[in-house]
């Protein structure tokens, strides 16, 4: 079947460069199709006429959602308008959960097939919107398996695609000569630290991992530590506590970004769980993950989440590969001894790193191309269990 209309919606820079890519590949088997939409300079370069700036949907927290619902809500319904005029072979939503599901329930009960790119988080938390995603998709698209399964046991037609960051990090990476370009001993141990790209994540973590890898140097008396840092407001935080630590201000290379090859680089990674977690993983790096919030935010958290693991490596296994110490448990003394204990284990690193690798392996299925696929199979009205061999 010729696909020749698609309408599609993104919400920030990422879903740009998931929307492109998935673009890219529809056009190599459908030449003559036509995109329609949200999409930012990535998708429009592919042929996308967009509707609105890929920033119109980028709103976060409660206030700022509030404040941007009376245009959320005008952008949602020309959208569906124009849609329903121009009768397109699919709808995608594009990650942006809580503007895209509702656009495409809309759609769905119109009789457009929909889908939605990249699973919001309901296998952690707030569970009970699966049954309303299972009104607004014929078929959701999911970066990651242990995502996938939650749907089939939830009854919802699902393809897991694979991650791109898998596709774009590759399956073999060099220590030593990363540690040449960033100018650091190659025989001396290296610790990765990452406290967050956030103000917040520094305001909460970046003293307590600070003290941590001081205190890791005092053992470790040839230790070195590279911290990239995320922004130049970051860079400025982190050097400002840094002055605190003059032992480990002198083993230190704070850098301007660089994120990936501080890992490569490292023999131990500590950082505070998200996105971080899983480029660690794929860099084939031993990590540990530390995280502090607000005592009210950790108090609901614990609440509402359902899940026994934060990060995407324990995540994505279904076990603990990689030690978790949330809220009072990272206490710096605590994050320094599990540290200390993975610098002294060789054989634990170097067989965690081969697990990584098979890991990176299972989520690298070239995620553009299998997402064009399971689109052709929605729209040609056929199972979505080929694209992952479930």
């Amino acid at each position: 079947m010729t696909l020749q209309r698609v309408y599609l919606v993104a919400g920030e820079l990422s879903g740009d460069i998931l929307g492109a890519g998935l673009m890219r590949e529809l056009k190599a088997h459908h030449p003559n199709v036509e995109f329609r939409g949200i999409g930012g300079p990535r998708m429009q370069a592919e042929g996308m006429e967009s509707r609105f700036p890929l920033e119109t949907l980028a709103v976060m927290g409660l206030v700022e959602v509030l404040k941007h619902l009376p245009e959320l809500i005008r952008v949602r319904r020309t959208l569906k308008a124009e849609a329903l005029a121009w009768q397109p072979d699919i709808m995608l939503g594009i990650d942006a959960p809580d503007f895209n599901l509702g656009l495409e329930r809309q759609l769905r009960k119109a009789g457009i097939t929909t889908a939605h790119y990249v699973s919001p988080s309901v296998w952690a938390w707030r569970q009970g919107r699966v049954k309303g995603i299972a009104k607004s998709v014929d078929g959701m698209l999911t970066l990651l398996p242990f995502e996938a399964a939650f749907y089939r046991d939830h009854r919802v037609p699902v393809a897991f695609v694979g991650h791109p960051l898998a596709d774009e990090m590759p399956l073999e990476n060099d220590r030593i000569a990363t540690r040449q370009a960033l100018e650091m001993s190659l025989d001396s141990q290296v610790l990765a630290l990452l406290p967050g790209s956030r103000a917040n994540e520094i305001r909460f973590l970046g003293d307590t991992f600070l003290a941590a890898a001081n205190q890791l140097c005092q053992r470790h008396p040839a230790l070195q530590v590279v911290i990239p840092a995320a922004t130049a407001d970051r860079h400025q935080e982190i050097s400002a506590l840094l002055a605190n630590y003059p032992l480990l201000a002198e083993r230190t290379r704070l850098l301007d970004g660089q994120a990936r090859e501080a890992m490569v680089a490292s023999d131990v990674v500590l950082l505070a769980s998200g996105t971080a977690a899983l480029e660690a993983m794929l860099c084939h790096r031993t990590m540990l993950v530390a995280y502090k919030m607000a005592p009210m935010t950790h108090w609901l958290a614990k609440r509402m989440v359902k899940t026994q693991w934060v990060s995407l490596p324990n995540l994505i296994a279904q076990e603990t590969l990689v030690p978790e110490l949330i809220q009072d448990a990272a206490s710096p003394e605590a994050i320094a001894e599990q540290l200390s204990a993975m610098l002294a284990d060789e054989t634990s690193r170097h067989a965690l790193e081969a697990r990584f690798a098979e890991m990176h392996a299972t989520l690298q299925r070239n995620a553009s191309r299998r997402a064009a696929e399971a689109v052709s199979l929605l729209v040609a009205g056929q199972p979505l269990e080929s694209v992952d061999g479930h």
